[in-house]
């Protein structure tokens, strides 16, 4: 069979995955109104893709001020947690599991986002050439992205106790576990980044140091759910989100070895650019656990990373947009749906749960 080792079970930290196929977080943009609050359709949305290995939620905000998008899911609210609820009872129903992906932005957002009005926060007051996507009084916009201002050191406690406290409402919500997002230029890979971080306190200057909040975050997260419960999401060399790092490489292999130490589930690597092989054995050779890599894959090019040893699983994002039996489509290599990109973002069911089943 052409998917075989796709198919194989794998064992992810504290989890028995039946194949080896992941459902990549995605945003959609499609969380109900008030209080970007998951609703029915988002039920839906994921209960058909449960045949999935695991599914990784798209990112939910862990507070109003990492919110960088209108219409995206937070995990900081009771009515938040209700609505994820409905979602991982469903999935769980259908015989999946599901990863809550947690999400601060950082300096990706827009005043019009943010509580009061306020600027949005990064490690250094460096503007992003980038966008927000806004709904106000004269639409639906994509706006550019304003200029943060930097966290204060006394910030930086109750930011690592906010990702603590959302990985508790994931947990109340009925998730397997969750991965915190570091990676495609947010806050969490601000700090990490050398053109985005210029610092000069504990949390800036060194490698060390650029490192220090997402381990912290890693501690207090794993704190509540276990290291086997816990993943954690990178992107080297990725340039989106105007993000840049002249010391990619070495972070992605100190990140390997601290987050080895830790005992986490596993690493997601987004593989925005092709990474060389030296950047994959480096990363295969200082990480103990499961290796998870994205990146446009198909079946053959997900069935030769996998072979290769480099990667454990494969997590697929747009396949999995307009194919929620990916699984049943990789079992029988038939062909699969073509997703209808004007529908990614925002509306309802249309080009989010009415694509065809092979059946």
């Amino acid at each position: 069979m052409a998917s075989e080792r796709l198919l194989s079970p794998l064992t992810l930290g504290q989890l028995e995955l039946p194949n080896r196929v992941v459902m990549a977080p995605l945003t959609r943009s499609r969380a109900g109104q008030p209080g970007d609050v998951p609703t029915p359709l988002n039920v839906e949305y994921y209960r058909q893709r449960a045949s999935a290995g695991l599914i990784i939620s798209e990112g939910s905000q862990i507070t109003p001020q990492g919110q960088g998008y209108s219409l995206t899911p937070g995990i900081y609210s009771e009515a938040q947690v209700a609505g994820w609820r409905a979602v991982t009872e469903a999935v769980h129903a259908a015989g999946g599991r599901i990863f809550m992906q947690l999400w601060h932005v950082g300096r990706i957002s827009h005043h019009l986002l943010q509580p009061e009005a306020g600027a949005p926060v990064a490690p250094s007051a460096i503007r992003a050439e980038s966008q927000s996507f806004v709904i106000s009084a004269e639409g639906a916009t994509l706006v550019p992205c304003d200029t943060p201002r930097a966290l204060g050191s006394d910030e930086l406690p109750q930011l690592v106790a906010d990702y603590r406290a959302a990985a508790e409402r994931a947990q109340a919500a009925g998730f397997d576990g969750v991965e915190i997002h570091a990676a495609n230029g947010y806050l969490l890979h601000q700090f990490l980044a050398t053109g985005s971080n210029q610092r000069d306190d504990a949390y800036g200057g060194s490698l060390e140091r650029r490192a220090r909040l997402l381990l912290e975050v890693v501690d207090a997260v794993s704190a509540v759910w276990g290291a086997g419960r816990v993943g954690v999401r990178l992107s080297p060399f990725g340039p989106f989100n105007d993000i840049s790092d002249s010391e990619a490489q070495p972070m992605a292999f100190y990140l390997a070895e601290a987050l080895a130490a830790r005992q986490i589930a596993y690493l997601h690597i987004n593989e925005q650019v092709a990474l060389s092989d030296e950047l994959r054995h480096g990363v295969r050779q200082r990480f103990g656990g499961a290796i998870i890599v994205a990146g446009s894959y198909d079946a053959p090019r997900a069935e030769a990373i996998l072979a290769s040893g480099l990667a454990d699983a494969v997590a697929f994002g747009r396949p999995y947009i307009a194919n929620p039996d990916l699984v049943a489509r990789l079992a029988a290599e038939a062909p699969w749906n073509l997703p209808d990109e004007s529908t990614f973002y925002g509306g309802g069911a249309q080009g989010y749960t009415d694509y065809p089943t092979m059946a």
